[in-house]
């Protein structure tokens, strides 16, 4: 594998803390607010070893917060949603932190369907292109989603 492919391909497994402190410096920088609930919740997402749905991150922190309810939830995954701090896997409806949450982008994920991990793919020639093509056929795109399912390297050996 050449040092390039080594630095585009991310599998969600990284520095939960790490994470969590990149954000919050990045919520400073901005001038964001990062309630307690924002901030719960983004520790939840940080910490799962695979994307995470909603109603799961309800019932984690209904063992903190009892009275916690789903729009609760939503508003807080809108929030780290909007900033760039968390991305959104369509296909399966579950939430991944960002690689680079300082930086707003938009990235292709590989999707295992046996292990349910998700691998982000860091290369803005993707999205380049998707919206170059876009253009060209005169469409204007405000986002973009491309998830690819199989089976990831680990799974395809056991």
């Amino acid at each position: 594998m050449s040092v390039r492919t080594a630095r585009v391909h991310h599998h969600h497994t990284h520095d939960a803390r790490a994470f969590v402190r990149e954000v919050a410096a990045a919520c400073e920088m901005r001038g964001l607010r990062l309630t307690e609930i924002r901030l719960q919740v983004l520790e939840l997402i940080a910490r799962a070893d695979k994307p995470i749905k909603a109603y799961d991150l309800l019932d984690r922190l209904k063992d903190d917060r009892g009275n916690a309810a789903p729009p609760t939830v939503y508003r807080a995954l809108d929030f780290l949603l909007e900033h760039g701090f968390i991305h959104k896997l369509q296909s399966i409806n579950a939430y991944v932190g960002c690689h680079h949450p300082s930086v707003v982008h938009q990235v292709p994920f590989l999707i295992c369907d046996v292990c349910h991990s998700a691998t982000e793919i860091c290369d803005e020639r993707v999205a380049g292109l998707l919206n170059d093509q876009a253009r060209a056929l005169g469409f204007r795109p405000r986002a973009q989603t491309l998830e690819v399912h199989g089976v990831c390297k680990r799974c395809d050996a056991a």
